[in-house]
Parts: structure tokens; C-alpha cells; sequence
């Protein structure tokens, strides 16, 4: 049996550089120059095929044969200032490797490199996906778009979290993150002088009715076992304090699982703001952006990595009870093929790494990074070959 524990042991180092180079040059979206060479650069080294695309996604590829399975990896950083004191803090103002995007980077550039050293005993195909854009409009669609997932039956990523300690993974069947839909409220009244209300059709005042009625549409239209989420996190409205505001627009977000919950959702809150400023004489409008959908772990694909992993004494597996009210990208390759996702522990409290996620002081236990690299290629190679 191989060992892949013991070799992934053997590119610690290699993983630690990478992870620090990119923790040191964050980038954004698809502008991701720095980050996409280097990987470039490591792959050409080593002699993988590869593709780079125009939005700085690299597909490569190991292996051969109708069968396939793609391992995927978000490169891009978030605007944060870090604040860390360590020797790899980021030397571009304003952005950050806060999500541990780097940390996936290196641990798949780690598991090509053990794979490729296997390569003749694939029985089939291992595609790397290196996507840009994940934390702002879904580079997981324009990688779908470029043949990503063509010819490959499976996909599984994995995402380092702070809350798991370092050797633990979290599993989660079912619907694993939410799906997101930010919105925009406008309300158009009629202003006039404060002194003569009754000449003006209030927009703040409509707007906070419409506010008030949104909050029970969680409380009272959805069951206590299930979950959702309704914020505005910004209003705009008046010009004095002696002139009755004529114009209110509001911005917020709903998150949700699954699609009828979603759709259901996004009709009430067009009805409570259509419905509300008609009852005060004003007129509302919401429009929804389509953001990520939530996503569901496939069945087979669960039990397959909780067969593969669970006899290994490097890791110990946690259930989640609970879903996740963050988005994430990797929604958009489950719609296609089934997909797998999972939590990897990076959590240290000895070494003070316990600082949650896009914030200023987020870091991991680098010592997770082998322990990733090892049941990503574990998980590839038996699928491939079982």
C-alpha cells in the first residue's frame, strides 16, 4: 500500500515555500500574475501538462484514460490588511491570503508532485484545477467554461478552517454552504417640509417597515429546523433633517440552502416590498443578484472518502452537524459532476493560530499542509483505482 503520508512528508518544505511566497504576494480576482507563474513555473519543472488561461487558471493534467477525477484549488486573496507579525506577512497593502487560499495552492502543487511520481499506476486521469475569483464572482464558471471538468466523473476540494484542530477533517453530508442572492431595495415617496408631513409619502419611514417585515419572513415562514438568513447592510436615504425623505434605497443580502427555499425566499421579499410601500402610497422595487448556489455533497462520494480516509491513524474525521451560511464557488462544479468538499483542521492554540477567517490576523498550522496534500492524492488514487 502507498504511503502517501510519508511522501507527502517529503514536500513539507517545498509546500511551506510556496504557501509563504503567495502569503507574501496576494492577489485578486483574476489578477493573479504572481501567483499563476509560480505555479506555472513548478509545474513545468516537474514536466505536467498544463493549460493557463486568460483569466490566470491553469488546468493541468496527470495520467490517462476515460476515467477522471479533478482536484480543485482557489488561488485569489481578499482586501485585508494583514497585521500579522511573521516573517511571510504580505507585502501588498490592503490584500491578504485571509481565506487560506494559499494554503490550497501549495497542497495541490504538493499532490501533482506525488501523483506525477506515480503517474504509470493511475488507472485514469487526475486534473488539477488552479481557479482564480473565487472570493468575488465565481471563477469556478469561467474554469467550467474552459473544459475543466470535461471527461472526469468526480471533483473534491478541500478548505483549510481555523475552527477544526490541526489533524482533524470535517465532514458534512448533505447541503454543505448556503446559496447567497445580495440585493438592492429602492422606495420612492415624495418629500416635503417637515413641518407639513401630510404633504409628503415618507420613504424612510416605508423603508422601515419594509425592513421590520423582512426580519419575519425567518422567524415565521421557515421551519425552526431549518436555516436562512435575511441582513441589510446599508441604507441611504434624506438630505435634512427638516425635509421628509422622498427616496430610500437599501442594500442586503440572503443566504439560504437549497433552490426552492431560495426561490421562495427572494419571491416574499419582492411581495413585502412591492406590497408595503403600496400600502403607504410609495412604490418599491427589489432587484436580486444571482450569487453562488448552495451545494450538496454527493452520497457516493461521502461515504467513499469516509471509507478511504477513515482507516488512516495521521487523521482523525469530525461530522459536521451543521451546514455553513458562507458561499462558496465550488457549488458551480457540483451543478455539473459530483463533488465532495470537506474541512481541513488548522487550528494550533500552542502556536496562537486561532484567529478566524478574513481577518487581519488569520493564519495556519502549517502543518496541515501535508496532511491535505496526503488525503487529496490518497483520494485520487483510489478512486481512480478501485
Amino acid at each position: 500500500m502507498y504511503d502517501f503520508f510519508y511522501e507527502a512528508d517529503k514536500y513539507y518544505n517545498t509546500m511551506v515555500k510556496i504557501r509563504r511566497k503567495l502569503h507574501m504576494h496576494p492577489e485578486l480576482g483574476r489578477d493573479l500574475f504572481f501567483t499563476a507563474n509560480l505555479v506555472e513555473s513548478i509545474l513545468k519543472e516537474a514536466d505536467i501538462s498544463y493549460k493557463r488561461f486568460k483569466n490566470n487558471g491553469i488546468v493541468a493534467e496527470i495520467g490517462s484514460g476515460r476515467r477522471g477525477i479533478a482536484l480543485r484549488a482557489d488561488m485569489d486573496a481578499i482586501p485585508v490588511q494583514d497585521m500579522k507579525d511573521v516573517s511571510y506577512k504580505s507585502k501588498i497593502n490592503g490584500v491578504m491570503h485571509a481565506c487560506g487560499h494559499d494554503a490550497h495552492t501549495a497542497i495541490q502543487i504538493g499532490s501533482a508532485l506525488i501523483l506525477k511520481n506515480i503517474e504509470s499506476e493511475l488507472n485514469g486521469k487526475v486534473r488539477f484545477i488552479f481557479q482564480p475569483a473565487e472570493e468575488t464572482d465565481g471563477g469556478a464558471k469561467d474554469m467550467i467554461e474552459y473544459g475543466a471538468l470535461k471527461d472526469v466523473q468526480a471533483v473534491i476540494a478541500l478548505h483549510v478552517d481555523e475552527n477544526l484542530n490541526t489533524g482533524t477533517i470535517g465532514f458534512r453530508k448533505g447541503v454543505v454552504n448556503a446559496a447567497s442572492n445580495p440585493f438592492k431595495i429602492e422606495v420612492k415617496g415624495k418629500s416635503a417640509h417637515g413641518a407639513h408631513p401630510e404633504n409628503s409619502i415618507d420613504a424612510i419611514y416605508i423603508a422601515s417597515k419594509i425592513i421590520d417585515s423582512l426580519q419575519m419572513l425567518v422567524s415565521r415562514e421557515l421551519s425552526p429546523l431549518d436555516s436562512a438568513a435575511i441582513s441589510i447592510g446599508k441604507i441611504n436615504g434624506g438630505t435634512a433633517e427638516n425635509i421628509i425623505c422622498g427616496e430610500v434605497t437599501m442594500e442586503g443580502i440572503l443566504r439560504s440552502f437549497g433552490a426552492a427555499n431560495r426561490q421562495r425566499f427572494q419571491d416574499r421579499i419582492k411581495t413585502i416590498v412591492e406590497s408595503t410601500a403600496s400600502m403607504f402610497r410609495g412604490l418599491g422595487k427589489v432587484d436580486f443578484v444571482d450569487g453562488y448556489p448552495s451545494f450538496e455533497n454527493d452520497d457516493d462520494l461521502y461515504d467513499f472518502a469516509y471509507k478511504v480516509f477513515g482507516h488512516s491513524e495521521d487523521v482523525k474525521i469530525v461530522k459536521l452537524e451543521c451546514p455553513n451560511m458562507t458561499v462558496e464557488d465550488f457549488a458551480y462544479y457540483t451543478q455539473e459532476v459530483p463533488g465532495f468538499y470537506y474541512k481541513l483542521g488548522c487550528r494550533n492554540i500552542n502556536q496562537g493560530i486561532v484567529n478566524p477567517a478574513h481577518g487581519s490576523y488569520f493564519d495556519v498550522d502549517e502543518a496541515c499542509l501535508p496532511i491535505g496534500c496526503a488525503l487529496q492524492s490518497m483520494f485520487a488514487f483510489e478512486y481512480l483505482n478501485r
